[in-house]
């Protein structure tokens, strides 16, 4: 997997500066003469470069976004723990791994360093810039640093700022960190157990109170523990244990509280009139932790914006399960925006595998 080593001194929003970075990225097909057919991913928290694994049914061989088509491109994000620069990672200052004290970074921290890998694999265009819950926050803070760039721009149960309610997930998530006395140890593997209590409480807000009594209700009206929701919650702890670690965890959380598209632009909607790309919003019916009217609110203040709700009872996840509807959605818009325009058919092939 390619990596992209920056070199320099990279300044962050807090004022504190990273002496260095590298992301590493992946890339899907062939970039055409004139760059009208690059489709750019921003992954969402606990996601990584692999955009073809996480989001199968959108994005790979045979989906809406296909490499026979376009040159997709996903790149994991600063902090994350799965190739780029990270808490765990050696800080050349001291010789030693940062841990605890690798710098609090932003949204807008991560944009910039994906601005800086767009501009060093020389991508001067780009078609459809897309992506889903924190995902979706880099891409709209993206959208408005560098507006002229980006065509289309499919922004999926995300926000404008990060809620009071989201902040409050969050938080939760790391004092159930703190509360493990392992978190305080400058090991790669601390706070293990506290990561496992984080995404227990995190699927409360990622699915619905539906999806929990559908799938996780007790057929024996006599059993007394060892429920199935219990086992449920250990099982989904477990799982990301054995593939994340808590200093991702942490730093990426304090990031996605710090997303506010308005400061220093004034005011939210003066930043979101900036964006000059032709806009889908998306939004998830079901969704308890970025809520229908946030995508509402989206859509009333990006100049153009078109708004569509997906019903599913997946919570905020249907945002990776229904894909079938969200390629017909997106397809349906690129199309409608091509017939304006008279410009080429970006989906062809894509087409002919939905209709």
């Amino acid at each position: 997997m390619p990596t992209f080593q920056y070199n320099n001194a990279y300044k962050l929003e807090n004022g504190s500066v990273l002496p260095e970075f590298h992301l590493e990225y992946q890339t899907w097909g062939s970039l055409n003469e004139d760059q009208s057919n690059v489709v750019w991913v921003c992954h969402a928290l606990t996601a990584n470069a692999d955009a073809v694994d996480w989001w199968p049914g959108l994005i790979g061989p045979d989906c809406l976004f296909n490499p026979e088509e376009h040159f997709i491109i996903c790149a994991n994000m600063l902090g994350s723990c799965y190739g780029s620069s990270s808490a765990t990672d050696i800080n050349p200052l001291t010789g030693e791994p940062y841990f605890h004290d690798f710098p609090v970074y932003t949204i807008r921290d991560i944009v910039g360093t994906l601005e800086l890998l767009r501009q060093h694999i020389q991508i001067e265009h780009i078609e459809v810039l897309l992506g889903g819950s924190m995902g979706g926050q880099q891409a709209l803070e993206w959208a408005i640093l560098k507006p002229e760039i980006f065509n289309y721009l499919i922004p999926i149960a995300t926000n404008a700022r990060h809620s009071a309610w989201g902040i409050a997930f969050n938080e939760s998530q790391r004092l159930a960190l703190a509360a493990d006395p392992g978190w305080k140890e400058r090991r790669a593997d601390a706070g293990q157990a506290g990561l496992k209590a984080a995404r227990a409480i995190a699927m409360l807000s990622y699915r619905h109170y539906d999806t929990y009594v559908e799938f996780q209700t007790e057929a024996d009206d006599n059993k007394l523990e060892h429920f199935r929701a219990t086992t449920y919650q250990s099982y989904q702890g477990d799982k990301l244990v054995k593939r994340f670690n808590a200093f991702a965890y942490y730093y990426l959380s304090k990031a996605m509280d710090s997303h506010n598209l308005g400061r220093g632009r004034e005011s939210v909607e003066k930043a979101m009139s900036l964006i000059q790309a032709k806009t889908l919003v998306i939004a998830i019916s079901s969704d308890l932790l970025f809520p229908q009217i946030e995508q509402e609110y989206l859509a009333k203040y990006i100049p153009g914006a078109q708004f569509i709700s997906i019903d599913s009872r997946f919570g905020h996840d249907g945002f990776l399960i229904e894909t079938e509807s969200l390629s017909t959605h997106i397809q349906f818009f690129i199309q409608k925006n091509k017939s304006v325009t008279k410009g080429p058919d970006f989906i062809s092939k894509a087409a002919t595998i939905l209709i």
